[in-house]
């Protein structure tokens, strides 16, 4: 993927996360999706902080938006690697985040790891 995929990928996953739209969030995301954050480890008190596959995602991101009406995220940057890219945003609380994502041949996210800048519920 050039910069330019990588961004638009991105600017697209920023967008539905925007509109609350969880059918178009959940369309950058593989099947076998392995996600950890430490949301995880709070709101399903999994020590390692790991979700395994789509319809786990599918429920936690389901939750967060619940638990954020007001959720807004901001792109601040994009860093391309060769296997995917690693993104920076900020929330509409305040919290920067940042999500290292690996993206399988679809393009569609496999691994993902997200990183808060102060405790993210």
């Amino acid at each position: 993927m050039t910069y330019e995929d990588v961004e638009t990928h991105a600017k697209a996953w920023i967008e539905a996360w925007n509109a609350h739209d969880l059918e178009q969030i959940m369309s950058h995301y593989s099947h076998d999706v392995v996600f950890e954050a430490e949301t995880v480890r709070t709101r399903w008190k999994k020590p390692d902080g790991k979700l395994f596959g789509i319809a786990e995602l599918r429920k936690h991101f389901a939750l967060g938006l619940q638990l954020a009406p007001q959720l807004k995220f901001q792109l601040e940057q994009v860093l391309l690697a060769p296997s995917g890219y690693a993104i920076l945003y900020r929330r509409e609380n305040g919290n920067r985040v940042i999500d290292c994502v690996t993206l399988n041949d679809a393009g569609q996210a496999a691994k993902v790891t997200a990183y808060y800048g102060s405790v993210q519920r």
